[in-house]
């Protein structure tokens, strides 16, 4: 279930996302790479975004049926 109407992901989602941005720029500050870290970031959104259409659709379906 999605944490505010506007955002996809969920409490423990926006969480993890809010960590690894921490992580991402204290490494950024320090002069390493963080693509890994903003690979996870991005799975994670694509993972809240399907969750979220699939969510959608099956409302929508099961509108349709009543």
């Amino acid at each position: 279930m999605a944490f505010t109407s506007k955002d996809p992901h969920n409490l423990g989602e926006l969480a993890r996302v809010v960590a690894l941005g921490a992580r991402i720029q204290r490494r950024k500050a320090r002069g390493k790479g963080t693509k890994r870290l903003e690979n996870r970031v991005e799975k994670i959104r694509e993972q809240a975004l399907a969750r979220e259409a699939a969510e959608k659709a099956a409302r929508e379906n099961a509108r349709k049926k009543k």
